[in-house]
C-alpha cells in the first residue's frame, strides 16, 4: 500500500546559518500532478520500515526512470513501480542491516542488470556499485543524487541527497542516521561521528530539504524529545500533529531540516539550554548523554 505524503509545517523557520551547502529560499510543495515534480512514494514494509520509490521530474512520460531506497520487500516495491508506470533503474541502499539491504539480491533477480548502490565500507548485500562521500549518481535528465557519508549507526552508512528541477525543494534519504525527532543507535560508531553526521553534514543541508528516514518512529521520538525540552512548543505542536497522522493511518514523513533543527534534541545539542538539560557543556557530550537516556527510556 502506498501512503500519501503529508508534511507538518512549523509556524516559523529557524534563522539561517552557514554550512556546507548554500541556503536556498523556502518553496511550497510542488503539485503532485506536475510532469516536472519530484515524486517520492512511501512503501510501508515489515513492521515499521519505509522503502521509497523515487521518480525524478520527466519531460518524456515514455521514460519514467525511478530509483528505490532500501527495498526490503522487493515484490511490493516492483508492484508499486508498476502502479506508477515507473521503470526502476537503480537501488540506493543506506546501510547493510537486513531490514534495509535484505531485498537487494531479489531485486537483482526481478530486474536483471539493475545497479545497487551502497557505502564502500559497509559491506552492503548485493551491492554492484560502491559509493564514497561526495560521489554523484545520475538518474533521468535533471536529477543529481549525492552520496553523503553519515556514519555511526553503521561505519559506512550513506544518506542520499537528491536535487532535481530549479525551484523545487531537495530531499534526503537518511536511513537510520536521522529519524524524525531522533537518531539511530550508535551500533558501530561514536557520539563524535553522530554529531558530525547529524549536526554538520545533514544539518548543513538547505533548510527546506525534505527528510525521508527509514522507520516510522516519530511519535515515540517526539514524546522522548519532550523529556529533554518540556517547554518546547514546536515539539508539542508536532507531537499532536504526528499522533493525528498515525490515527488516520498516514505517515509522519517527510520532515524538513528546518523542522528537525527546531524539534530534534540530537540536532539541537549545540544549544546551551539543551546541554544544560543533559547536564554538560559540550554538544558532543550532550548528544551522547541524550542518546544514552533514550536507550534506557521506556515511554
Amino acid at each position: 500500500m502506498l501512503l500519501s505524503r503529508a508534511t507538518w509545517r512549523p509556524k516559523e523557520a529557524p534563522n539561517s546559518s552557514a554550512g556546507v551547502f548554500a541556503a536556498v529560499p523556502a518553496a511550497s510543495v510542488p503539485t503532485v500532478g506536475s510532469s516536472r515534480t519530484m515524486k517520492i512514494h512511501h512503501i510501508p514494509c515489515l513492521e515499521d520500515n519505509y522503502s521509497y520509490l523515487y521518480s525524478p521530474p520527466v519531460i518524456d512520460d515514455a521514460t519514467k526512470e525511478a530509483a528505490v531506497v532500501d527495498p526490503v520487500e522487493p515484490e511490493k516495491v516492483v508492484q508499486a513501480a508498476q502502479e506508477h508506470s515507473a521503470s526502476i533503474k537503480l537501488v540506493l541502499t543506506t546501510h547493510h542491516h537486513w531490514d534495509h539491504a535484505g531485498g537487494n539480491e531479489k531485486m537483482k533477480e526481478l530486474i536483471p542488470g539493475i545497479k545497487v548502490y551502497g557505502g564502500s565500507v559497509d559491506n552492503v548485500k548485493g551491492c554492484t556499485d560502491k559509493v564514497e562521500n561526495g560521489d554523484k549518481i545520475a538518474l533521468g535528465k535533471d536529477t543529481s543524487i549525492l552520496a553523503l557519508h553519515t556514519p555511526c549507526h553503521t561505519k559506512g552508512h550513506i544518506s542520499f541527497y537528491v536535487t532535481a528541477t530549479e525551484g523545487e525543494d531537495p530531499a534526503v534519504f537518511t536511513g537510520d542516521t536521522l529519524f524524525i525527532a531522533g537518531c539511530g543507535k550508535f551500533f558501530e560508531g561514536t557520539a563524535e561521528q553522530m554529531y558530525q553526521s547529524l549536526c554538520v553534514t545533514l544539518g548543513s543541508l538547505p533548510k527546506p530539504t525534505r527528510v525521508y528516514c527509514g522507520h516510522e518512529y516519530t511519535v515515540k521520538n517526539l514524546q522522548f524529545a519532550l523529556t529533554v525540552e518540556p517547554d518546547n512548543a514546536k515539539i508539542q505542536q508536532k507531537l499532536s500533529w504526528a499522533q493525528n497522522q498515525r490515527q488516520k493511518g498516514l505517515p509522519t514523513i517527510p520532515s524538513t531540516i528546518a523542522e528537525e533543527l527546531e524539534t530534534n534534541p540530537f540536532m539541537r545539542a549545540d544549544l546551551p539550554e539543551v546541554q544544560e538539560r543533559a547536564g554538560c557543556k559540550s554538544p558532543v557530550e550532550a548528544l551522547r548523554l541524550i542518546r544514552e537516556r533514550k536507550d534506557k527510556w521506556r515511554g
